[in-house]
């Protein structure tokens, strides 16, 4: 393959990294690469080894037209610091180590947006609500290692993603219960944002913050640990992390709801909720969502989807490179 046939593309975690390598102007490739972002203390060398790892999967020894990359922090600067994890790099660097034409480092809820503009039914699990009403806002909100946040403005046949760091607002008690596990929280970190709840390590911040509250000592050390032991029904602890995670995610969608007039609905993506679908849809969620006194009949009727569809991140930074 010569060059200016392929392009690379990533979305880079706290936790994961993947990359894809897609024929120019494609959506989707079968060639996609996991990595573990805490087995690689330098970005460059993971990405040195990915082009060898592409060149013996595809027998592509050229180099990529064009790359996107999906970063997990704010992407408008010259050197990238990731939010939740050692990486760092300079775009400079980036571009002259892929030898590209083109290359696009943008926020990993940026790419989530444009992803979700390619969606199909099957990829999404409806939660409550009607149908989306066409040519409104749509409000993307999702957990994984971090806590994303974006939106997507319809303009004619295009549209404009707003790319954020809402998940680092504040994040607002709605009851007892949970300013008592914020209290907690404000002894550790001080300024407590909504990431250090609704997010994969905020699962396991509510915990122990609830073991705390309960003077006992905590018998999980993970989140997957929490999750299973919440669906198992064996630690009422770690039911009500979950519970607790579900109602202050759906709390946080009411409000983003309301902040961007979402009537096109509210997508939840990150690969933290799809872990424990069963319960989340059986959780106070939508209750806590539509919970916003006066406005209970304004978001009624906003669909909140919840998308189950893998590697959406990739789909987006793709999709970025032939948006226009």
């Amino acid at each position: 393959m010569m060059r200016g046939e392929w392009s690379l593309v990533a979305d880079i975690g706290g936790t994961n990294a993947r990359f894809s390598a897609v024929p120019v102007g494609a959506l989707e490739s079968q060639h996609i690469f996991h990595y573990s972002v805490e087995k690689h203390p330098q970005f460059s060398e993971l990405l040195t080894d990915v082009l060898s790892h592409i060149r013996a999967a595809t027998g592509w020894d050229s180099p990529p037209e064009s790359a996107c990359l999906a970063v997990a922090c704010p992407a408008d600067e010259e050197e990238i610091a990731f939010t939740n994890s050692h990486w760092r790099f300079t775009k400079t660097e980036m571009q002259q180590l892929l030898n590209c034409d083109q290359l696009a480092v943008i926020n990993d809820f940026e790419a989530v947006a444009h992803g979700i503009t390619q969606l199909d039914d099957h990829d999404l699990v409806q939660i409550g609500g009607e149908k989306p009403l066409i040519d409104r806002p749509i409000g993307i909100l999702g957990a994984g290692t971090g806590l994303g946040v974006a939106g997507l403005i319809p303009r004619g046949d295009s549209y404009q993603v707003i790319d954020t760091e809402g998940g680092h607002a504040d994040y607002a008690p709605i009851d007892d219960h949970q300013a008592a596990v914020v209290d907690v929280l404000r002894k550790q970190y001080g300024r407590v944002s909504l990431e250090r709840l609704l997010s994969g390590k905020g699962l396991l911040n509510i915990y122990r913050a609830l073991c705390s509250l309960n003077a006992v000592s905590p018998n999980f050390e993970t989140p997957a640990d929490i999750v299973a032991a919440a669906e198992s029904g064996q630690d009422h602890l770690a039911l009500q992390t979950v519970q607790m995670f579900c109602e202050g995610l759906g709390a946080s969608a009411g409000n983003l709801a309301l902040t961007l007039g979402a009537k096109g609905g509210i997508y939840l993506a990150g690969g933290v909720v799809p872990k424990f679908q069963g319960l989340f849809i059986a959780s106070q969620f939508r209750q806590k969502f539509e919970d916003k006194g006066r406005f209970v009949n304004y978001l009624k009727p906003i669909p909140v989807f919840l998308v189950v569809r893998e590697n959406l991140g990739l789909l987006g930074a793709a999709k970025k490179l032939i948006h226009r």
